[in-house]
């Protein structure tokens, strides 16, 4: 199985006059120029896609199902993509819709725990009873692989403030995954997505409970100055907010299994990424995304 995780940047379907049309790759600041380029971002996710032809897609900010559902159908078919046949996303918890998204290519059970509570999971909190995702922890099982999507608390626009949400979050994970198996070093598990922690930490990672040895970060298979997934055009900073943690086992089934960045779509801005860039990418827009995507390949599924 090819894996794919990727924050998409906030993808949005609009309609408007009987026309529809996706947000850009952008933030709410850029929105200005946002007419010609909005298009133009969104051919160049659909292309780094295409070329990663993954069996199974973990998208980050999408926005709804019917979002979804028009990039599947419209955008990746323009990409040389065929559609994929199981295409969803459940609602989560953030008020603007960057919820959690899966493509798949075979069939995959999903489990929500967007309505999850400190409380019932036997977490500390001052709202014992108040959902605790930002977003969601989104389960999906294929085969005899669970994966489990996330998108932590961002470090913005106080990191002091943050830092206690993105814990709750990891700590939340973490008892989903002891929930789930009887024994989660031995169980085949994959989270994936934006955790959010930053590159250099001032303090204790936030993400602790998920690190090694609970798991093994694949990222480490990496070479350091290899990791970065992140550029942020404002610190002109590099980052690696995204990850892949790996159960032990499964880590140990596919010790080869390295993953692989994919920064073809991000702005020439970026100018740590020597590599290539998709056509019709420019210094800051048109890109694919403000992340890069993560590959991962494990034969065999």
């Amino acid at each position: 199985m090819r894996i794919l995780s990727f924050n998409i940047q906030n993808l949005r379907l609009r309609r408007a006059h009987g026309k529809a049309r996706l947000d850009g790759a952008r933030d709410r600041d850029e929105a200005d120029e946002a007419p010609a380029l909005d298009p133009a971002d969104r051919r160049l996710a659909a292309a780094l896609l295409a070329g990663a032809d993954a069996g199974l897609m973990l998208l980050q900010e999408v926005f709804d199902e019917d979002t979804l559902s028009w990039f599947n159908d419209q955008l990746l078919p323009a990409a040389g993509l065929a559609p994929y046949p199981h295409a969803h996303c459940l609602p989560g918890n953030d008020g603007r819709g960057l919820d959690l998204a899966v493509l798949s290519r075979g069939p995959v059970r999903l489990t929500s725990h967007a309505h999850v509570t400190p409380a019932e999971l036997g977490l500390v909190s001052d709202a014992p009873a108040l959902p605790l995702f930002r977003r969601d922890c989104l389960m999906g099982e294929a085969g005899p692989l669970t994966v489990f999507t996330c998108h932590f608390k961002a470090p913005y626009p106080d990191p002091a403030q943050a830092w206690p949400v993105r814990r709750l979050e990891a700590e939340a994970t973490r008892a989903l995954i002891a929930r789930r198996f009887p024994d989660p070093s031995q169980a085949l598990w994959l989270v994936a997505g934006d955790l959010n922690e930053p590159f250099e930490p001032s303090g204790p990672s936030a993400i602790e409970p998920l690190l090694p040895p609970f798991s093994a970060d694949l990222m480490e298979r990496l070479p350091e100055p290899d990791r970065w997934t992140y550029f942020d055009v404002h610190s002109e900073s590099y980052s690696q907010p995204d990850a892949l943690l790996a159960s032990p086992a499964l880590a140990a089934r596919w010790p080869d299994a390295c993953p692989r960045v994919l920064r073809a779509g991000l702005g020439y801005e970026a100018t740590r990424h020597r590599g290539e860039h998709l056509p019709g990418v420019g210094r800051h827009r048109p890109h694919a995304s403000d992340h890069a995507a993560l590959l991962l390949d494990l034969p065999g599924i």
